[in-house]
């Protein structure tokens, strides 16, 4: 294994300057199709549908939320953040959107563990199962850590989220159908990773993004290897008008917050609407895309004419761990050569160590 200024160089881009810095996907989910998966939702699921959206009290979650909401039928949804008063107006969106659902609200900074743990505790104690787990929590705050000894961004962007998966697995695995993770970040485009600093202390900021979108596959490999009859789903949302900025999310991101309409205007970054970022997040919730390695049950809303099974991040058909592209899209061959590398080195596993080795650190257990 070669090292290259710390990191894990392989399959480096073979793109030139001038060619597209998006993923080589072939053919993208028309947003028709999407829709009309999503209107087929309350006919392929039986009513009563349990579902925990983190990071839901504003923007990207928010819409997958609503859209979520609008499309099931008597769903039981448990959402989470860390604003009363903004949760407040999404739930009186989401009973006005959907009179006959249960809405629960659960206030939490899943930037600490310990307050994750709580939080999976208060889940566990009134849920037997769970259908979906639907992640979107997020920071621009950079050079700041936790009181736990965690990298700001890390702690909510990685460490916090597979925590919540690791504690919840147990119940999304004894949901009779339609068992899935979907987390938003940056699917397809993983990249260069640095085994020496999984706490993302001192990645370069250029490739930190690589870096923990390969990290987060990496967990979910490992996640569906303790539960193969669950999905799991990283997807990149495109260029989405959210609140990302609000507060003191870092200077450096409000000087940069110019840039991104830029951006969009130059199709660096594909524009998408919140009625679409909130259609598209709810079809990687429910369609048949994106099954389980080991199908039990129903897998999903059935594909619409034309739309094919995802292949996972292993290359194969339907495998059960996906990245995927703003348009529903998964396979990038790049991803493939990356994590078959990572796999191959050990790194998958190397990574693993240190998160649980971290859990055990700061909450004492590997899991709740």
């Amino acid at each position: 294994m070669v090292l290259y200024k710390g990191g894990f160089p392989c399959c480096r881009s073979s793109r030139t300057a001038g060619q597209s810095s998006s993923p080589d996907l072939v053919n993208m989910v028309a947003i028709k199709d999407v829709q009309v998966s999503n209107s087929r939702i309350k006919s392929t699921f039986p009513s009563g549908l349990v579902a925990v959206f983190v990071g839901s009290t504003s923007g990207i979650g928010a819409y997958g939320l609503k859209e979520f909401t609008h499309r099931t039928h008597k769903p039981r949804i448990y959402f989470v953040g860390r604003s009363r008063e903004s949760a407040d107006r999404v739930l009186n969106d989401l009973k006005s959107l959907n009179p006959d659902g249960e809405y629960i609200f659960l206030k939490c900074d899943t930037s600490l563990l310990h307050n994750v743990d709580d939080l999976c505790r208060d889940i566990k104690s009134r849920e037997s199962s769970i259908n979906i787990l639907f992640m979107s929590q997020g920071t621009l705050k950079f050079n700041a850590g936790t009181i736990e000894g965690l990298d700001y961004l890390a702690a909510v962007a990685y460490f916090g989220r597979i925590r919540i998966i690791s504690n919840l697995l147990p119940l999304l695995r004894a949901a009779t159908s339609l068992r899935r993770v979907v987390s938003v970040f940056a699917g397809s485009f993983e990249g260069l990773v640095f085994p020496d600093h999984w706490d993302c202390r001192e990645v370069p900021m250029s490739k930190s993004r690589g870096h923990m979108t390969s990290m987060m596959t990496m967990a979910h490999l490992k996640l569906a290897e303790q539960a193969p009859e669950v999905s799991f789903v990283q997807n990149y949302p495109g260029a989405v008008s959210t609140n990302l900025l609000r507060g003191d999310e870092g200077i450096m991101m409000l000087l940069m917050a110019p840039i991104f309409p830029i951006l969009t205007w130059l199709r660096v970054l594909p524009p998408v609407s919140k009625k679409e970022c909130g259609e598209r997040q709810t079809y990687h919730c429910t369609s048949a895309m994106y099954p389980a390695r080991d199908i039990k049950g129903n897998q999903g809303v059935s594909l619409v004419d034309g739309v094919q099974v995802a292949p996972g991040v292993d290359g194969k058909v339907g495998s059960g761990v996906y990245s995927v592209f703003w348009d529903g899209e998964g396979g990038k061959q790049e991803t493939v050569k990356w994590i078959k590398e990572f796999v191959e080195a050990g790194l998958v596993d190397d990574l693993w160590a240190y998160t649980v080795g971290e859990f055990e650190r700061i909450t004492g257990k590997k899991e709740i």
